[in-house]
C-alpha cells in the first residue's frame, strides 16, 4: 500500500468509528485537502474542493473510493500547480499528502476568561454547593451530591457518636 493510500485511509476513518477506510466522505476529503495544503485559499478554494468531490463520486453516492480520490487529485493538481506539467503537478500534490494524518487543530479548549473564572472558582461556593468540593477544589463526586444515610443509630448531628459504654 502506497504512502498516499495510507494517508487516504487515515483521513477516511477520521471522526467515524464505523468507517472501514475504503471510502471517504466529502467532509473528510475537504479536511484532508485543507490540512495537507492542497487547498491554499487562492488557486484552490473550498468551493473547488466540493465541486471536484461531487464531480468524481458515483451518482447518488455520498463517498469516494481511492480510485475516485486519485481522479479528484488529477483535477485539483492542475489548478494548484499551474506552471507544471500534469504529471509533475500530480506528484507535487501527492508530495503534500504523503505521511500526513488528521489532526485536531483548533479543538475547543476550556477558557478562564472573564466571568468563567469566577464561576468555576469552588472556593467562593456557598450553601449546599460548597459541600460538593473538598478544600483543594476537587469534586467529591457522588458523596458530595447526595445525603448518604447513616445507619449507626445516632441522631444526625450528635457529637458524641460511638462514645456510649458497651457494658450496658
Amino acid at each position: 500500500m502506497s504512502v498516499v493510500e495510507n494517508a487516504f485511509r487515515k483521513f477516511a476513518i477520521y471522526g467515524d468509528t464505523s468507517a472501514s477506510g475504503n471510502d471517504m466522505t466529502g467532509k473528510n476529503f475537504s479536511k484532508m485537502c485543507k490540512e495537507c495544503g492542497v487547498m491554499d485559499g487562492k488557486a484552490v478554494t473550498s468551493t473547488d474542493i466540493d465541486i471536484v468531490f461531487n464531480k468524481v463520486k458515483t451518482k447518488g453516492a455520498r463517498t469516494i473510493t481511492f480510485a475516485e480520490f486519485q481522479q479528484a487529485m488529477k483535477e485539483l493538481c492542475s489548478k494548484r500547480f499551474k506552471g507544471k506539467s500534469p504529471e509533475e503537478a500530480l506528484q507535487a500534490v501527492y508530495g503534500l499528502i504523503e505521511g500526513k494524518e488528521p489532526g485536531s487543530v483548533g479543538a475547543t479548549k476550556a477558557t478562564k476568561v472573564g466571568g468563567v473564572e469566577r464561576l468555576t472558582d469552588t472556593s467562593k461556593y456557598t450553601g449546599s454547593h460548597k459541600e460538593r468540593f473538598d478544600e483543594s477544589g476537587k469534586g467529591k463526586g457522588l458523596a458530595g451530591r447526595q445525603d448518604l444515610t447513616d445507619n449507626s443509630g445516632y441522631v444526625g448531628a450528635y457529637k458524641g457518636a460511638g462514645t456510649y459504654d458497651q457494658t450496658h
